[in-house]
């Protein structure tokens, strides 16, 4: 019995277009009638389809029709229910951010790519990193630092010189940006369970913010990151190009 599709598209005109041949040959059910979500997109729009629908407990399937396209497969009209019934699925879980800002309101967004703290102004940043309950580093002076998934150490933490992680590895990248001190602090692999806490320091007169993929929250004042083991997404992929093979390859690529 095939699969019931529900579609996910980029308001992009290739994704359009896609869409409108691809549902004369695949019926678009409802999301809560479907067996599996197909995204039409790129990167983009699998990150913004991986928010949405995190708590439906459905599988998602992307169809490149962006760029680099690395959370998703090859775009194809053909064969697509042979392609679901055969895709190779690979659970994922997010960060989960949690932000005091300056007024002492709290903040919560999750990251299926990285958290990154920012610098906000042409003053550079001060912050203390705590690694479950252990001050690791009293002060980083730096442009920013980021916490990236296994997923994500491809992506933002890869072009700031972080390592990138293999998908079982069990661990989360952490990668300073452009800091000044420590010099030549090449940041550090963290056990995926972990609470790392960020603190600003001098925050009124270095503000930083705290971003999880595309939320921003202005004025951090604290940030605490651990991996949340409660919400699982599950990234459906072509046996012969896989999610895990994907990240591998990329310590190769040139």
């Amino acid at each position: 019995m095939a699969p019931k599709i529900h579609f996910h598209t980029s308001h992009r005109p290739r994704a359009q277009s896609a869409y409108h041949e691809l549902i004369k040959q695949y019926k678009d059910h409802d999301l809560d009638d479907a067996d599996v979500i197909v995204v039409l997109g790129g990167d983009g729009s699998m990150l913004r389809a991986l928010h949405q629908y995190a708590k439906k407990g459905k599988p998602l399937f992307g169809m490149n029709l962006g760029t680099l396209g690395f959370l998703l497969n090859s775009y194809a009209i053909e064969d697509l229910n042979e392609r679901l019934e055969k895709a190779q699925g690979f659970d994922i879980h997010p960060l989960r951010m949690t932000v005091r800002d300056k007024n002492g309101q709290i903040h919560k967004e999750e990251a299926y790519n990285e958290v990154s703290l920012l610098r906000e102004t042409h003053t550079t940043a001060k912050i203390r990193l705590t690694i479950d309950g252990h001050t690791r580093l009293n002060e980083i002076i730096c442009d920013g630092i980021l916490l990236a998934t296994a997923v994500g150490s491809t992506a933002y933490n890869s072009s700031a010189g972080g390592p990138i992680v293999p998908l079982n590895a069990n661990i989360l990248p952490l990668t300073p940006i452009s800091a000044f001190r420590p010099r030549r602090w090449p940041g550090a692999l963290i056990p995926q369970d972990s609470e790392i806490v960020f603190d600003v320091l001098e925050a009124q007169d270095r503000p930083v913010s705290a971003t999880a993929d595309s939320k921003e929250v202005r004025d951090a004042v604290q940030v605490t990151v651990r991996e949340s083991r409660s919400i699982t997404c599950t990234l459906l992929f072509d046996p012969h190009d896989h999610l895990s093979e994907r990240i591998f390859a990329e310590q190769f690529a040139l």
